[in-house]
């Protein structure tokens, strides 16, 4: 009972409502595939995510496009059941794919939020964006059509070599890559054990329609998505907003949270669970969640490395 007191105090703590943010809207997508060797001792197995760069007028969103892809088949699977079902019961196992971390740069603020889920919570940590020295050289590539220049800087640790699109004057890149005078399409560090490898790249083309609403269309060679999109939708990946039910909290408030629940799972969901109940009625029901975790993974090799 202590414990989980203490927990519960700690979510309360930290817990603060996200202060309004502009929402902005996707010009483009530049898909990545993104590779980190974590484990030095398993050199032939690398983590692998198919990662999207949301790039906006002012602002970006980097986020995992395998994540996107399964939010929008469940979506479509749900409405799909609702509609099926005759007593409006949905019944659905769900797979998820990709991690939830996002990160969000504002580089007229010079603002970078990352979204961080824990459980049944998100969260967002605010800093300031990370400045990188790079060394921009003459050497020239296209990458789907997009004519790009390199640049080189040492960032985080590593030494990385990038590779930016003037003609898209944004200064963001993926993760927490920024600084260039246009938006970085491929980087790599020069072990090749972090990289973020350009595969594609789409223009997201906005209509009025005639309701008054707004939609894309999009075709990523793998079939014409149609999306609608409501000036704010949390949902819509295509939009670029701070997500509104995220608690706002500082990295080593989040660090603490991740040690309580690697520490007692159990315990720390019951906690969660208890601040959620608080807001149902007196004589609602009180679901009890039990969740089984594996062995963490082995990384002896983070992304982020200390200088020395």
């Amino acid at each position: 009972m202590k414990k989980q007191l203490i927990i519960s105090t700690l979510l309360i703590a930290i817990a603060a409502s996200v202060f309004a943010q502009k929402s902005d809207t996707a010009q483009v997508v530049i898909h990545y595939k993104f590779s980190h060797l974590r484990d030095t001792t398993d050199r032939a197995h690398p983590y692998t995510e198919n990662m999207a760069l949301f790039v906006g007028r002012n602002s970006s969103a980097y986020k995992s496009y395998d994540n996107v892809l399964e939010q929008a088949e469940f979506k479509k699977e749900v409405q799909a059941q609702i509609a099926s079902s005759p007593d409006g019961n949905v019944r659905i196992n769900r797979n998820r794919r990709g991690s939830g971390e996002e990160v969000y740069q504002f580089p007229n603020e010079r603002k970078l939020d990352r979204k961080e889920p824990l459980v049944m919570n998100r969260y967002l940590i605010e800093d300031g964006m990370p400045p990188i020295e790079w060394k921009i050289s003459a050497d020239t590539a296209t990458f789907g059509g997009l004519h790009c220049q390199k640049a080189t800087a040492h960032f985080k640790g590593r030494d990385y070599t990038a590779w930016f699109c003037p003609d898209m004057p944004l200064h963001v890149g993926p993760w927490k890559l920024n600084g260039l005078p246009g938006v970085i399409v491929e980087a790599y560090d020069t072990k090749k054990d972090v990289q973020f490898m350009f595969d594609g790249v789409e223009k997201v083309a906005m209509t009025i329609k005639p309701d008054g609403h707004s939609s894309e269309v999009k075709n990523d060679g793998k079939g014409l998505m149609v999306v609608t999109l409501d000036g704010g939708n949390g949902d819509d990946p295509n939009i670029i907003q701070l997500p509104r039910d995220a608690i706002k909290t500082t990295d080593k408030e989040f660090a603490k949270l991740q040690e309580a629940m690697r520490k007692d799972p159990d315990a720390f969901v019951q906690s969660m669970m208890a601040s959620h109940n608080a807001n149902m009625p007196a004589n609602g029901p009180r679901p009890q969640i039990k969740i089984r975790m594996g062995p963490p993974p082995v990384i002896n090799n983070p992304i982020e490395l200390p200088e020395k």
